[in-house]
């Protein structure tokens, strides 16, 4: 065959294999195009080209991703195997110059011309023929079982032969194997190989020499010990850096850099000793590892200065959020007491209040403020006290609790440190985590708190504990013993105003992408949507209202209408759509068995109209509307209170037996409960009893007893402010609720009268229209 005639056959490229000629050699053969092509060969000469791919993992190749060196072969044999794979016998020709490819209806047809090999002359080829098979030889004797390849390289009197059947044998990268196909000169061919048998019989030397080396250092016992004496020796012929001696010593190096305690040091330090003792591979090295890391990465001294300047921490307090004036006089007399004595004893604070007040930012403002890092859980229906305390190092998985992960987040001893939502833990089988934090929260323990992985005692002392609950009932009373609780009431509606001006307004503007200009909220929008879109005791549903009326102009806007929306009253119901609530529309007259009470709920001081009826009957008492155990037992007692005044009422001594009574409270579908109605509910009974109407102007709250005594109650400052809003003029409150008059605004002080009561005597003389004070 002409060296210059192109040869037009079948192509199949192939994977991580280089075919070199006058070699037989074994090729499975899978992808669809590649076994048309073999089976094209056999039905026509049997003659295909092949060569390797550049891309192992290339899964339909081009002509640009296959080497353009490759071997013409006969198939000599084809086998069917199951899975669609054909394994064929092929026998080398020629090496071939790839020179065109075309795609046929099935396989690839590439265009070849033959490559000639051509030597120095046949004396120095038959010298290097000679060397290149006692290397190979003396390679060969490094593998045991390996006898019958050297009978057939002894066979071989060719030199290009012999070098491409040695090429086919060492353990080469597919890149070299190729570069041997494509030396077509046999004398530099038989040079490379050389080259190349010198270093595997070096490599080989080495091996043996290391298996010598450690054969030498094993145990007979142990054949893990002589893998990793192997591992190592290899690691130092190669000059890794990988050293676990290096990793111990910088352990131990880094313990007396950090300057800890002695104790905790000579802890650390034995812990490190045990890794030094223990073999790499053993499990229980990777969980000392672990502990270690986590335990260095703790800050047993490190510390950040607190910002002792008052006037400067109250500016940013003030910055951050409006009113909550107990709270931040309490930070600043902490920062006065820890410059005036220099005490780092941090507080233990529980903030309690309905949701949306703010309890969860102003720790994070406290955090600024104080110049301390800021670090938050929560504990939101966490049930297992690993939680808190972190899991037994036995324990495959195990990780410190979440006070110690704090900790490590911080990066400081003495950070703010939040807990939140510390009412809503759970207990179930894995234990009780409430339990846990009396440690953490206790100052007389919490210096040497102890975290079950960890296993030494840490200092949180210094951290500065706030915890957040809105139920102050669902907090442990162990719990509610160790801490130092605040409450946060609702806000008034004039203090949501002032907020949503100063805070939420510019924050949803610029989280919406629109201009002050375009979205102008005024006072009297902000107060509609106040009081028409939402009801709650916090701001986060007026935030999101004013996030919406941001979003509708910004589309507005956007979209080009030719009255663009603007924020006005007029256009709030195109904006947030109807008014969602009402104010409590009173009686204008005075009415015979209708009175206001008040009542306090999450969200803030609700106004609820009384109902009561006598009708003939047999005695019989009828509670509608939702009431609970309480308010039912408070109504009771002020039956038989008026049963024990029959005769001051002007009542008949037997009315009892023959008058059924009804009382129902309106919004019946929500559930009430609490002693507060019972002054409101006996006045109800009093003036359906005796036919005399109710003043209509008059609000009143307070507990009664089967005296008619009157006890205080609670949510003083949200009842006033409720009965404000619905236009109550006076207000019956109990004389034990006169401290609580603090808490409520100077305005509405000046526009309400109050009368303190002390007996329900004094409650109906002032309620009762035409009512002499006889009783």
């Amino acid at each position: 065959m002409d060296d210059k005639s192109i040869l037009a056959l079948p192509f199949v490229p192939l994977r991580g294999i280089v075919v070199y000629p006058k070699l037989l050699s074994h090729l499975d053969i899978g992808r669809e195009k590649s076994l048309a092509a073999v089976e094209y060969a056999m039905a026509h000469d049997r003659m295909l080209i092949v060569s390797a791919q550049i891309d192992e993992n290339e899964d339909n190749p081009d002509f640009d991703d296959i080497y353009h060196t490759g071997t013409l072969v006969k198939v000599q044999q084809m086998l069917r195997l199951p899975g669609g794979i054909a394994r064929v016998l092929v026998d080398g020709i020629s090496r071939v110059s790839i020179h065109g490819f075309s795609r046929k209806k099935n396989y690839f047809e590439v265009a070849g011309v033959e490559i000639n090999e051509y030597g120095t002359s046949s004396v120095e080829d038959e010298a290097y023929r000679r060397v290149m098979l006692g290397r190979f030889t003396e390679w060969l004797e490094t593998i045991k079982n390996r006898d019958d390849i050297l009978q057939k390289a002894q066979t071989l009197t060719t030199p290009g032969i012999l070098a491409d059947f040695i090429a086919s044998q060492l353990p080469l990268q597919m890149i070299v194997r190729q570069e041997l196909l494509e030396i077509s000169d046999v004398s530099e061919r038989m040079r490379r190989i050389c080259s190349l048998l010198d270093t595997e019989v070096e490599i080989a030397d080495l091996e043996s020499q290391l298996n010598v080396e450690v054969r030498g250092k094993m145990d007979q016992a142990q054949k893990e010990y002589y893998l990793r004496e192997k591992i190592k020796a290899i690691h130092k012929e190669l000059g890794d850096k990988i050293d676990p001696d290096e990793e111990v010593e910088e352990l131990r190096k880094k313990i007396h850099d950090m300057k800890l305690e002695k104790s905790v040091e000579q802890r650390l330090l034995k812990e490190v000793d045990r890794l030094d003792s223990m073999p790499p591979m053993m499990a229980e090295s990777a969980i000392i590892r672990t502990y270690l890391d986590w335990a260095l990465s703790l800050p047993w001294t490190k510390e950040t200065k607190d910002r002792l300047d008052l006037a400067e921490a109250q500016k940013i307090l003030d910055e951050d959020h409006y009113g909550l004036t107990k709270i931040k006089e309490r930070i600043i007399e902490f920062l006065a007491v820890r410059q005036l004595t220099h005490d780092s004893k941090g507080p233990i604070l529980c903030l309690v209040g309905p949701p949306g007040t703010g309890k969860t930012s102003l720790a994070r403002s406290i955090a600024r403020a104080m110049n301390r890092k800021y670090v938050r859980i929560s504990l939101g229906g966490v049930r297992d006290e690993a939680e808190i305390r972190g899991h037994r190092r036995t324990y495959i998985g195990s990780m410190p609790g979440r006070i110690i992960s704090g900790m490590k987040q911080a990066g400081t001893k003495n950070p703010v440190f939040l807990l939140d939502e510390i009412d809503k833990m759970t207990s179930d089988m894995r234990g009780d985590p409430s339990s846990a934090l009396l440690e953490v929260l206790d100052p007389e323990q919490n210096n040497m708190f102890s975290d079950h992985f960890i296993e030494i005692p840490f200092d949180l002392s210094k951290v500065f504990w706030i915890m957040t609950a809105n139920v102050m009932n669902d907090i442990p009373k162990p719990l509610q013993d160790r801490m130092e609780i605040v409450e946060l009431s609702g806000y008034t509606d004039e203090e949501k105003l002032q907020i949503a001006k100063r805070y939420l307004v510019p924050k949803q503007i610029a989280a919406n992408g629109v201009t002050m200009a375009k979205a102008k909220f005024s006072d009297t929008v902000l107060r509609h949507i106040i009081r028409d879109y939402t009801r709650e005791a916090g701001v986060r549903s007026l935030e999101r209202k004013i996030g919406a009326v941001c979003r509708k102009v910004g589309k507005s806007l956007l979209l080009g209408d030719k009255t663009p929306l603007t924020v006005s009253v007029k256009n709030l119901e195109k904006l947030l759509g109807p008014a969602r609530f009402f104010d409590t529309k009173l009686s204008k007259n005075d009415e015979i068995g209708i009175v206001t009470g008040l009542a306090w709920t999450q969200v803030g001081g609700e106004v609820l109209e009384t109902e009561a009826v006598a009708v003939k009957g047999k005695g019989q008492l009828t509670l509608t509307g939702q009431l609970g155990d309480v308010m039912k037992e408070s109504a009771e007692a002020g039956v038989t209170y008026i049963r024990r005044r029959a005769d001051d009422l002007g009542l008949a001594e037997d009315f009892y037996t023959k008058t059924d009574l009804h009382i129902h409270l309106p919004e019946g579908a929500i559930p009430k409960d609490g002693p507060s109605a019972g002054i409101t509910m006996a006045t109800a009974i009093a003036s359906a009893l005796t036919g005399k109407a109710v003043h209509h102007d008059i609000a009143m709250t307070g507990e009664i007893t089967l005296r008619g005594t009157i006890l205080p109650v609670g949510g003083i400052k949200e009842k006033v402010l409720a009965a404000h809003r619905a236009g109550i003029k006076k207000i019956l409150l109990p004389v034990d609720n006169k401290r609580d008059m603090v808490d409520v605004p100077r305005s509405v002080q000046e526009d309400v009268q109050f009368v303190f009561v002390q007996s329900m005597d004094e409650v109906l003389s002032q309620a009762l229209v035409n009512h002499d004070d006889r009783i």
